[in-house]
């Protein structure tokens, strides 16, 4: 469950120019962090970025206001008979860690083994962009995608493979760039059939 803020439940206001109106109090917020790090918010250079830097946020965080199940309400039951695995692969995503507020850069394999339907290929990816654009980390994003399309479509197996890059490690901290984390969840038949499971990883490029 996410908490309460006191922006939660409110429209976002748009101005005249179509651009978001950032309250004045997120514009301070940024502009104390400005100043924290050893930066004069009042530079020529700085003076927008707290207005600019909101708007990204927002835009950065859309999925909270997306409900990704949605994606999967229409789907279609004319496949000629088709019953092996549908992927996805190579679905490139952005989110950013909850520890840190860092990217993480990645992209996706999202695969399923229909059972009486199957849904339109580019909701799989908006289900993934819909959990990815929020506060993340990787195992929970993961595990949201998957379950999501087991929910919904009900198939005979779900398989979800994450392979991404931390900022907050990369850039800070250890500081290692080039590392990759991968994370898996199996779900129906390829969790219980090590057959299926090692040809939907196959497919993926992934090793079983």
């Amino acid at each position: 469950m996410i908490a309460e803020t006191p922006f939660a439940d409110a429209e976002p206001a748009v101005g005249p120019d179509g651009k978001l109106i950032v309250p004045q109090e997120v514009e301070a917020a940024i502009r104390t962090l400005i100043r924290w790090t050893g930066d004069d918010p009042t530079r020529e250079g700085l003076v927008d970025t707290p207005r600019r830097v909101a708007r990204a946020w927002k835009e950065y965080c859309a999925g909270y206001g997306d409900d990704p199940a949605r994606h999967l309400e229409r789907v279609f039951e004319e496949v000629g008979g088709y019953d092996e695995i549908v992927l996805l692969k190579d679905i490139p995503f952005q989110s950013h860690c909850e520890h840190h507020m860092a990217p993480i850069i990645g992209k996706a394999h999202i695969a399923y083994l229909p059972r009486n339907h199957v849904v339109g290929i580019s909701k799989l990816a908006r289900v993934l962009h819909g959990f990815a654009r929020r506060l993340q980390v990787q195992e929970r994003l993961t595990a949201e995608v998957a379950d999501c399309i087991w929910e919904q479509l009900q198939p005979q197996g779900v398989a979800v493979v994450i392979e991404a890059t931390h900022a907050c490690m990369a850039a800070r901290g250890v500081r290692t760039p080039g590392v990759t984390m991968v994370t898996s969840r199996m779900m129906g038949v390829f969790r219980e059939d090590e057959r299926s499971r090692k040809e939907v990883l196959s497919l993926m490029g992934a090793r079983a």
